[in-house]
């Protein structure tokens, strides 16, 4: 058995493994969620839905699912990048554990391997494992993805949401039923997020400690000012509803001017698509059209292979720069 056998029969081994452990992780019905979300609060104390430490979330890890991998999923939770992608899953409200997330990396990493070896690639092994480098990112970059469009639509409705606050206020509400109010009429990711703040309080959380810990899975500018209005009226006093009206009306403003500014750098945004796009699908075609000509780029691994890490490199630092032109401030 060759080498490149050897290699492969163990990625493959690696993946099998991997689906089965987040098989195993998954396997947990919606009685089991509920019995150990009430779990957390029978008794003498109760769990917070917040750890200590961090004020992040704690996602829903089975208990009953077996000590062994419930003892996985707490060590890997422990870890600087457990906390890290604890903090990305709940920003992102994916119902995924530490171990389920990181099972995902393992199963890309073989997914992206397999595919390049013997559908894209044609077993050579080190564009595979290149492949593979590629995958271990792909579950972060789909985390990341979930991350932003999630925030940008929650700071869209953000406006109409204060609106919304502050009718309720002025028909007689109190701060916490004009957000449990919130809670049932706003559209998603709103709802979600005022509903958990809700439940926090009705569980015994101090308001201020609630609103900071959707802060934290909301890492809005607009939602921080509007936290930081409802504190000082609750220490001092004051109108809230007309200063959750200003603030309402200033971030309808910005929401325009981010709009027009989005308009306006367009072509810029474009321009560097097309710029680090273009080489790549343009090196892809004419090894298509020709492999004689563009192989060799591909084939030496002495000369060509460190021009295409250069060519890559320049294309990564001109988008960069690119979007850091474009990306304006508000």
């Amino acid at each position: 058995m060759t080498e490149t056998q050897i290699i492969v029969l163990g990625i493959g081994g690696l993946i099998v493994m991997a689906i089965i452990a987040f098989g195993v992780l998954s396997a947990r019905s919606e009685q089991d969620l509920v019995e150990e979300r009430l779990g957390r609060y029978q008794g003498d104390s109760y769990e917070p839905l917040f750890s200590d430490d961090d004020n992040v979330a704690v996602e829903n890890t089975p208990k009953e699912s077996g000590a062994v991998l419930q003892a996985v999923d707490n060590i890997l939770s422990e870890r600087t990048f457990g906390k890290k992608w604890r903090r990305q899953l709940s920003r992102a409200d994916l119902k995924l554990t530490v171990a389920e997330f990181a099972a995902l990396h393992v199963i890309s990493m073989g997914g992206f391997f397999a595919a390049a070896y013997f559908v894209l690639f044609s077993g050579d092994i080190i564009f595979s494992i290149i492949a593979a480098f590629i995958g271990f990112f792909a579950p972060r970059i789909f985390v990341a993805r979930k991350i932003s469009q999630r925030l940008i639509a929650f700071e869209t409705q953000l406006p109409d949401t204060l609106g919304l606050w502050v009718n309720a206020l002025r028909s007689g509400y109190s701060v916490l039923q004009a957000m449990e109010a919130i809670s049932r009429d706003a559209p998603e990711p709103t709802r979600t997020e005022f509903k958990r703040v809700v439940q926090e309080v009705q569980l015994g959380i101090d308001l201020a400690d609630a609103l900071e810990h959707m802060l934290d899975r909301v890492e809005s500018d607009d939602l921080d000012l509007v936290i930081t209005a409802v504190n000082i009226q609750r220490e001092v006093g004051g109108n809230l509803s007309e200063i959750l009206e200003v603030i309402a009306g200033t971030i309808r403003e910005r929401i325009k001017l981010k709009g027009e500014i989005r308009v306006l750098t367009s072509q810029g945004r474009i321009t560097g698509l097309l710029i680090s796009f273009l080489p790549i699908g343009l090196a892809f075609f004419l090894n298509a059209i020709n492999p004689g000509y563009m192989g060799e780029m591909f084939n030496n691994r002495a000369c060509g292979w460190p021009m295409l890490g250069v060519g890559l490199a320049l294309i990564g630092i001109g988008t960069a720069t690119i979007q850091k032109i474009v990306d304006i401030e508000i």
